[in-house]
């Protein structure tokens, strides 16, 4: 349960920092939500290093799964973009190699 939480708090720090960073370069928005996402990417970087799992790469290849799934249920709910089914089939199949990567390990 522990692993799921933190994959999914780095997630929010990862993406919301990116999307405030976004909304600054992109959007013409206040350079204080890029200093704001800048601090959140780099939270995120510390929130990986709590894992459990003592390898950094297999750590961050999971959670490449995970920020892949998180990306597009950020995009469906922030973005109004809705997910067709290459995305979900997609989504799954990361899902699907987070498992086979790090939980019967565990």
């Amino acid at each position: 349960m522990k692993t799921i939480f933190l994959f999914f708090l780095a997630g929010l720090a990862e993406i919301g920092g990116g999307y405030l960073i976004w909304l600054w370069l992109r959007e013409g928005y206040s350079s204080l939500l890029g200093l704001t996402g800048g601090l959140a990417l780099a939270l995120y970087g510390v929130i990986a290093t709590l894992q459990v799992y003592p390898d950094f790469g297999r750590v961050y290849a999971a959670y490449g799964g995970v920020f892949i799934v998180m990306s597009i249920v950020w995009g469906w709910g922030i973005d109004k973009k809705v997910p067709d089914c290459y995305d979900l089939f997609g989504g799954a199949l990361c899902l699907v190699g987070v498992i086979v990567m790090l939980f019967p390990r565990h």
